[in-house]
């Protein structure tokens, strides 16, 4: 299930809900739409149904994995391939179950529709889209960005309350995070790509480092790291305005500065074992974006 991902998840949403929309909502002495027991409900789903989506992912890339990553293999090697799909349906069913749970308490209908659009896309991604050019690194970021958004956009306040400026700010701030995540995920997901292009290419893969080849991909990733960069470069500018110092200063050590060396180390990766670096270094500048959460709670007013 990949715990570590996992983790990824509820860090991220339980930072969204008291770094950026619990400041937000005192402000004006409002109250979340979701209360904590349900709010714990949305988190167990999309912790389930992001779980079931790398459960079927392995299920299916068994043949490449036994390539790209042997001594990570799992599925027929440790679990019987029947148990790995039992598993799946179970944790994909629990995952739309608690959705609906959710759905009918709060009367946010689109939460559990959402929910099982993200199961059948994670498992449309596993057959078929993550083997195509470009479109399964799509799905895969956006998909990061919504871990975000579905929490955020539940809390929206329109629907009952005139205050349009709690919308507002937890929109503007949700979007922020979610581009980065799309961005930032886009990045890691061309990356991996790049490392798994033997196992992907054996069995008829047309990712984007089979179809461009290993150098065009790499100006791709390059100037998404640069997109990214210069992004936050113009958001910290524009916190600094505001005198506040201590995000930008954290931006500058623990995003931005890991973000340039990633870059550099990014030209002269040529193998597996570089791919597989960088992809990790991408992952832990995901975390510290996630982490750059805490500072709006002194922010936001």
């Amino acid at each position: 299930m990949r715990w570590q991902n996992l983790m990824f998840v509820i860090i991220t949403q339980l930072l969204t809900r008291y770094c950026i929309i619990q400041p937000v909502l005192n402000t004006t002495h409002d109250k979340f739409n979701l209360d904590f027991f349900n709010f714990s409900l949305l988190l167990l789903s999309s912790v389930l149904i992001a779980g079931a989506g790398n459960i079927i992912n392995d299920y299916f890339d068994q043949n490449i994995d036994q390539i790209n990553k042997p001594h990570k293999t799992i599925v027929g090697k440790i679990i019987n391939r029947r148990w790995v799909l039992l598993w799946h349906m179970l944790f994909s069913l629990a995952g739309i179950l608690l959705g609906f749970e959710v759905s009918l308490k709060t009367h946010i209908h689109w939460i559990a529709p959402m929910n099982i659009l993200c199961v059948l896309l994670l498992f449309i991604y596993s057959i078929s889209l993550k083997r195509r050019f470009l479109l399964g690194n799509i799905l895969i970021a956006l998909l990061s960005s919504w871990v975000i958004f579905i929490i955020s956009f539940a809390e929206l306040r329109s629907s009952h309350t005139s205050n349009i400026l709690i919308d507002q700010k937890i929109f503007k701030i949700s979007i922020t995070y979610g581009g980065f995540a799309f961005i930032i995920s886009l990045i890691r997901e061309v990356i991996k790509d790049l490392e798994d292009i033997a196992g992907d290419r054996k069995f008829g893969c047309t990712t984007m480092p089979i179809i461009w080849g290993q150098n065009s991909t790499k100006v791709f990733v390059a100037v998404w790291l640069i997109v990214l960069i210069a992004a936050i470069i113009i958001i910290n500018v524009y916190i600094i305005s505001f005198g506040w110092w201590i995000s930008p200063v954290y931006s500058l050590l623990f995003i931005i500065l890991p973000l340039i060396w990633i870059f550099k180390k990014l030209m002269k990766a040529s193998n597996n074992h570089d791919f597989h670096n960088l992809s990790s270094y991408v992952k832990w500048v995901m975390l510290s974006g996630i982490l750059s959460m805490l500072f709006f709670i002194t922010h936001i007013g």
